[in-house]
């Protein structure tokens, strides 16, 4: 059902509820009503909880699932930056709610928070366009592994309970919606991108070191030498060519990906 406006908060709108098919979409069916933004949605459990590439997301009760619809005032060429200040924001949020763990947070390119090198989170940006204006909206879905986490990925992963930390999806949200607003206000008013990236790569996971980037039909093997200052990944290749990177699944390590599931 429909939820009431959360919180005290705060200067935007948090609907909440019980269950639903997924936040994301209904953050889009809002924007298409017209809604203002920032409006966050959140729900105790997703029906039809998606990933990158249409991939399903798990969504059991326990965690946390939420979105928030954007209507940003920039071209639509930087809406990917928003992956950047959703993942500082994630950071810093669960830093708040579990600060022992803190110094075993770090980032994965483009938008993954990682817990002592397993991942925590997923982040998925997706926009649409109206003819009136090149970005009409943007949503960030924030899907939190807080007492639970899937068997069998390809990639680690963990939880806050597994981690120690038992934080309660309520409280995460609470301190997410205020890291967001303030990095989110940094970035359109602010220094723009500039001050995102530099706070990101301090908190970079594998900058420097061999890494492996999957895209659609190849495997780049080669050293995460940087971040580019449109939010591109620089990798310096094993013949010793520089590529930049928009989008991939990053791997750290020099390994092959074939065959795996």
């Amino acid at each position: 059902m429909d939820g009431d406006k959360a919180g005290a908060s705060r200067l935007v709108d948090v609907l909440r509820f019980a269950s639903i098919d997924s936040t994301s979409s209904e953050a889009f069916r809002r924007a298409a009503a017209g809604a203002p933004a920032p409006l966050w949605i959140v729900a105790d459990r997703q029906l039809k909880g998606r990933g990158r590439r249409n991939r399903g997301w798990t969504s059991e009760p326990g965690n946390l699932y939420a979105s928030v619809l954007l209507r940003p005032s920039v071209p639509a060429a930087r809406a990917g930056e928003l992956s950047f200040v959703a993942a500082l924001a994630l950071h810093e949020a669960v830093a708040a709610t579990a600060p022992h763990l803190a110094g075993k947070l770090t980032l994965k390119w483009p938008n993954d928070l990682l817990a002592s090198g397993r991942k925590l989170s997923g982040i998925l940006l997706e926009s649409s366009a109206a003819a009136t204006r090149p970005l009409d909206a943007v949503v960030i879905g924030f899907g939190v592994n807080c007492a639970s986490h899937p068997a069998g990925t390809e990639y680690p992963v963990t939880d806050l309970t597994a981690e120690g930390a038992a934080v309660q999806p309520a409280d995460l949200l609470d301190a997410l919606v205020t890291a967001f607003s303030a990095a989110y206000e940094d970035w359109a008013l602010g220094e723009g991108f500039a001050a995102i990236r530099s706070g990101w790569l301090e908190r970079a996971a594998g900058l420097g070191e061999a890494i492996t980037v999957r895209l659609p039909n190849a495997e780049l093997r080669g050293t995460f030498e940087a971040l580019g200052p449109d939010g591109s990944l620089t990798l310096r290749d094993t013949d010793g060519a520089v590529r930049r990177i928009a989008a991939g699944e990053v791997f750290f390590g020099d390994r092959s990906l074939r065959g795996a599931s």
